[in-house]
C-alpha cells in the first residue's frame, strides 16, 4: 500500500491549511519562475480552446516534471508522490484528449511557455525536491481553479464533465503535497 492512500479527517484539514498559504519563495530563489494568474483577470469565461490548451500543458508539465523527479530525487516520499502524479495525470490527459477529439481540439504535444520554463528551471535546480514540490503546488492550485470554474460555467457540454472528473483528482494531489 502506498503511504499516501489513507487520510484521517484531521490530516485533511491540516493539509488544506498548509496548502492554502500560497507562499512563494523570493524571486531570487534558484529555479523560481514567476507565475501569472490563470485565467487572466478581466478576460471573462475560459474558452474551450483555452481550457484544453491550459489543462493539456499542466498535465504535460506534471508528467514530465514527475518523471524528472523519479530520476533526480533522493527522497522516497517524493518519488512515490511523482509516481502517483504520473498515473493520475496520464488519466486526466487521456480524458481531455478523448473529449477534445470530439471537438477537434487536441491538446498540444508541447507545453506552454510558462510550464516549459518551469521544467527547464527544475532540470538545473540545485534544490530539486523543494522546487519540484513548490511547482506542483502552483500548477495543482491553478488546475483546481481552472477545472472548478469550467465545471461550473464552461461553455462546452463535452468538456464540463472532464473538468468535473479531474477536480477531485487535482484536490487529492494538492492534499498529498502537504506530506512532502
Amino acid at each position: 500500500m502506498r503511504p499516501f492512500r489513507a487520510f484521517a479527517p484531521f490530516t485533511i484539514v491540516l493539509s488544506l491549511a498548509a496548502c492554502g498559504g500560497g507562499q512563494r519563495p523570493p524571486a531570487t530563489a534558484p529555479g523560481y519562475v514567476p507565475q501569472a494568474a490563470w485565467p487572466p483577470s478581466g478576460r471573462g469565461a475560459v474558452s474551450a480552446t483555452d481550457f484544453v490548451a491550459r489543462n493539456g500543458s499542466i498535465d504535460l508539465f506534471v508528467i514530465r516534471s514527475s518523471e524528472l523527479a523519479l530520476q533526480r530525487s533522493a527522497s522516497p516520499r517524493v518519488r512515490d508522490f511523482a509516481t502517483t502524479m504520473i498515473e493520475g495525470h496520464k488519466g486526466t490527459s487521456a480524458q481531455l484528449s478523448l473529449a477534445g477529439r470530439r471537438l477537434n481540439l487536441l491538446p498540444s504535444a508541447t507545453m506552454m511557455a510558462r510550464e516549459q520554463a518551469m521544467l527547464d528551471a527544475l532540470q538545473t535546480s540545485g534544490r530539486f525536491d523543494a522546487d519540484y514540490v513548490h511547482d506542483q503546488r502552483l500548477v495543482h492550485q491553478e488546475a483546481i481553479a481552472l477545472d472548478s470554474g469550467y465545471a461550473a460555467n464552461g461553455a462546452s457540454p463535452t468538456l464540463r464533465p472532464v473538468a468535473k472528473a479531474a477536480l477531485p483528482i487535482e484536490q487529492r494531489h494538492l492534499r498529498l503535497l502537504a506530506y512532502l
